[in-house]
């Protein structure tokens, strides 16, 4: 699915230029439960962003099922983001005066889907994700690990080809983070949707089928 070559990422900082990424290559197969771990500061979101076609690198190429799509227009960058990629945020990022169930299928109606299809679908995600019972439940009335739930089943009302989850763990207890990794497994399984997470948890490696391990934005282990 995704093949990088050369990554590079140089952020200018006046006097100052930081090097987030150096020259990263690896590839992605299509299907894939794919994890790209490391410390903080070892660029990993920086990286993700890339294949997610929000920033643009330095130097390098990221190939997107055989298309270049680093130096594309950003019109068409936004045009791939909409139907192929679902993003997964630490922060959850919904809507607090939304329901859980109104969340997910937003979007749905920002694309222009028809009403039956997206709001169906957004149902059966909920219910994917464990939260078929608290679907009309507002954000404070949920757990952390329940509105990343939500966050994972908005993410995929698009169908999207591949899922980027950047750190969807990091604000979570240990119990929540195993239920939210368990989702994504499945998620996984049962949809073929590629997912690529960040992690700086070791524990997290065994979610993955493939890892590759970042520090100073160079790959010093795949796995």
């Amino acid at each position: 699915m995704y093949d990088v070559h050369e990554l590079t990422k140089i952020y200018d900082m006046g006097k100052v230029k930081i090097k987030a990424l150096d020259g990263v290559s690896f590839a992605v197969p299509d299907g894939n439960m794919f994890a790209i771990m490391g410390r903080s500061g070892s660029g990993k979101s920086t990286l993700l962003r890339q294949m997610g076609l929000l920033d643009r690198p330095t130097a390098g190429s990221v190939f997107f099922e055989k298309q270049e799509v680093s130096k594309l227009p950003e019109g068409e960058r936004a045009k791939l983001r909409l139907k192929y990629m679902g993003y997964v945020f630490q922060e959850y990022a919904l809507l607090g005066e939304l329901t859980a169930y109104q969340n997910v299928y937003l979007p749905g109606m920002m694309l222009g889907e028809r009403d039956n299809n997206y709001k169906e679908w957004a149902k059966e995600l909920l219910e994917m994700v464990g939260l078929g019972e608290r679907m009309r439940h507002y954000p404070k009335e949920l757990s952390g690990g329940e509105q990343q739930r939500v966050a994972i089943a908005r993410a995929l009302i698009n169908n999207p080809r591949v899922l980027l989850a950047d750190e969807p763990c990091a604000n979570l207890d240990t119990i929540s983070s195993q239920l939210v990794m368990e989702t994504l497994v499945r998620l996984n399984s049962e949809l073929k949707v590629t997912i690529i997470f960040i992690s700086h948890d070791p524990a997290d490696r065994k979610y993955a089928q493939s890892v590759i391990v970042l520090s100073d934005g160079r790959i010093t282990e795949r796995g």
